[in-house]
This record gives structure tokens, sequence and C-alpha cells, in this order.
């Protein structure tokens, strides 16, 4: 099913004319849940990886790691637990959780999960550009591929990233049995596998990024009309690829190619909720009473991913070369 995003409240260039030119089309991904296969654009699906290629691991050190380590099949089994007992689960009433299901959940909670294993890197994101208008890559290139590794790395206690760019014709003989780390540092680095519903959306600048006199006006007009500029008019919430990025949680600062000083383009958000608590950008066709935030979450967190404290992955490239390190901030 086709995701849609509700309107703007108001249409800000037209109040504010010079902010116009500054529009740009941003592509949310809509992920949900379902079962993506090795062609298809996805979150948590399979990639497409040639068989002789060797499947990456983390190079960092982990010494210092020192989070809450669990077993991704153990993550798995408690999942299909969870999404059982929701299903039977009718609006209003506790969780439908049998004694037996909850002394298996008790019995996993108990499960050791060892640190010290090696970082096998996990598949996170496929995304072909038949599927997502704007995606941009090396000549050539036709998907991009997203992998981490779930544990937290410096300096934002975040996955650290790893961005594989191909062309999916070049992959003749596919890896089907692909690797994963046997744990990770956080349940929430796990994505549950999704299906995506591309839509493009008009986005504006961060705050912050408009001229003072304007960013002076819109306050006012804020303070008389009751929008919200930030929350309702200018950056899409959910998986995103282009358009804007947001620096709500730091001031924004520079984000400079380690390869060669360039000022670097926003690539794609990776994001824990489709929407917030304004619903300002909850899709219609999500609308609705069982969709409601205190039913099963995964009507707004279809992906099982959380960043920090509900924050934000923004990956960034260097518009000089592909090749050279990307970029990325938790705001």
């Amino acid at each position: 099913m086709a995701r849609t995003t509700p309107p703007h409240p108001v249409d800000i260039a037209a109040v504010f004319p010079e902010i116009a030119p500054l529009a740009r089309t941003a592509t949310r991904l809509h992920p949900r849940p379902g079962t993506p296969g090795l062609y298809d654009s996805s979150i948590g699906g399979p990639l497409l990886w040639p068989f002789d290629e060797p499947w990456p691991t983390c190079g960092d050190s982990h010494e210092d790691a020192g989070g809450y380590f669990t077993r991704l099949d153990t993550e798995r089994r408690r999942r299909r637990i969870l999404s059982a007992a929701w299903g039977r689960t009718r609006k209003g009433e506790r969780l439908a959780i049998t004694p037996e299901e909850q002394a298996e959940l008790d019995g996993l909670d108990e499960d050791y999960a060892d640190p010290d294993t090696p970082a096998t890197m996990l598949g996170v994101a496929q995304l072909f550009m038949r599927d997502v208008p704007g995606l941009a890559g090396p000549a050539g290139a036709d998907v991009l591929q997203i992998l981490w590794c779930p544990r937290d790395h410096e300096p934002h206690y975040s996955p650290s990233l790893m961005l594989r760019w191909r062309r999916s014709s070049d992959v003749t003989d596919v890896l089907t049995d692909q690797p994963e780390p046997e744990v990770m540092e956080y349940d929430t680095y796990l994505p549950v596998p999704c299906v995506l519903h591309p839509e493009q959306v008009v986005e504006y600048p961060y705050k912050a990024f408009l001229p003072t006199d304007l960013k002076k006006r819109i306050r006012l007009w804020e303070e008389a009309s009751g929008h919200r500029y930030f929350y309702d008019l200018s950056i899409a919430d959910g998986w995103k690829v282009g358009g804007y990025a947001a620096w709500n949680l730091t001031d924004p600062y520079p984000m400079l190619c380690d390869g060669c000083g360039a000022d670097m383009d926003m690539l794609m958000k990776i994001d824990g909720s489709e929407w917030d608590g304004t619903e300002r950008w909850r899709p219609l066709e999500d609308a609705g009473p069982e969709n409601e935030f205190h039913e099963h979450p995964n009507r707004w967190e279809p992906t099982g991913i959380t960043i920090g404290r509900g924050y934000a992955l923004w990956i960034f490239t260097c518009p000089v070369s592909f090749d050279h390190p990307h970029g990325v901030s938790m705001q």
C-alpha cells in the first residue's frame, strides 16, 4: 500500500515567498514490515551481494564496549513472541501474553551474550535507484547498500556505518547465506525486515540556516498563527533520502569531507519512528484508532530501530567523490 504524507498545514512559501527558492525534494521511504527479497529495496532485508566478495567486518576497537549485549536470534525470538501476543490483544486491553510465553521471555532475559565475539557487519538497508527518486551515486552504480556494526562507536555512541555502491547487473552469482554478527550491543540495532513505499515531499531548511530577518519574521508569525515551522513545515520525520538535515540535538556544525575538506551533501536519514507525538508526518493510510501509540509499536516504529534516546542518524557524502569517507551526525 502506498503511503501519503498529509499536505502542509499551511503553504509557507505563500506566506514568505523568499523561502520558495530554498525548497528541496526529499523521498520518504516509509518502511513497513514485510518479506523483501534480494532484488528489492528494503530495510533489514537481504543484500544483493556477490558470492565471491568477502563479507565485511568492523575494523574498530571494541575493548571499551559496555552496553547491554544480546544475541540476534534471542531478539528475533522475543519479537515473535510479542508480535503473537499483540495480535491477540484487543484495543484498550493489556497485552494478551500467555504464562508460557512470559516464562519464555523471562528465560530469554537471562540468556548471556558474550561481547567478545567477531564484529561481523549487519545488513541494514538496500536502496535501488529505480525505486528511490533523488538517490544519486557513482557513475554506473544503481544500488546503495548500508551495513553497520551493531555496537556503539565514538564519537556519537551509535553503530558504525559502511556504504557500498554497486551495479546490480554485475552480481550474477549471489551470496544467499549472508553472515551476520552473533551479538549486538542493543536489541534496537537489529532492523525488522521491511519493504518500502517511497514518496516525495517538499522540505525547507533547518531554521538556523534561514536568513536572520526571515527567521525573525517566521518566529513572530509562529506566535501569531500557532503554526510551527520546524516541526510542521520544514523537515520530514522518518527514513528519507535527500532533502535537508536537522540539528535539533546540537547546534549546526560543518560536515566536511575527511578526504578533501569539501562541504558534504545530505544523503539520507535513518530514523526510529515514522512520526512523533504531533502526528503531523503520519501518513494518511496509517490514520485511525487502530494505529494509536498505545497499540502495537510497529505501527509507528516499523523497523524496530532506535538510535540513542530516540534520535536519528544523518548520513552525508562528499560531492567530489563517492570514494571519499562519508560523514555521520546524530540528531
